[in-house]
């Protein structure tokens, strides 16, 4: 469990530059987001493994909160995002991801070796991609 949550702090300790296109794209992906499904490798995690998990996303900067604190900045182009770790276990990494945002929900899939973008929302047979669905928080 303490592996999952290693995981995916590191996805999501993506950090991103920004440009004005960026910031534009991304104003809706702002808020906090949480996690309402995991998946790595074909694997359904157990809502036990993510369910003190937060996304917060503010334009192109994000922050990760689980076990520990990760921080960073998230580039987008198009459905695909690159994250670049600044603060935490991810500082220095840069992961690919793909996302989507429908219904309220935001979905991102990413390739924890970085290097290419995942081709599609599916982890079979693809032991290095992690998928995440979120909910933003609602705020009370």
């Amino acid at each position: 469990m303490r592996f999952i949550s290693f995981i995916y702090l590191l996805i999501l300790s993506l950090s991103c530059t920004s440009t004005k296109n960026a910031t534009m794209k991304s104003g809706k992906l702002n808020g906090t987001w949480l996690p309402v499904t995991e998946e790595i490798g074909e694997t359904l995690l157990p809502k036990a493994a993510f369910e003190n998990q937060k996304l917060i996303i503010s334009d192109s900067t994000y922050t990760f909160i689980a076990g520990s604190i990760d921080k960073g900045v998230v580039k987008y182009r198009d459905d695909k995002m690159d994250i670049y770790g600044k603060e935490g276990v991810n500082t220095g990494k840069h992961f690919t991801a793909i996302y989507k945002f429908e219904n309220e929900e935001l979905t991102i899939c990413y390739n924890l070796s970085g290097g290419s973008y995942p081709g599609a929302f599916e982890t079979k047979s693809k032991p290095t991609l992690f998928l995440s669905v979120f909910k933003k928080e609602q705020v009370k």
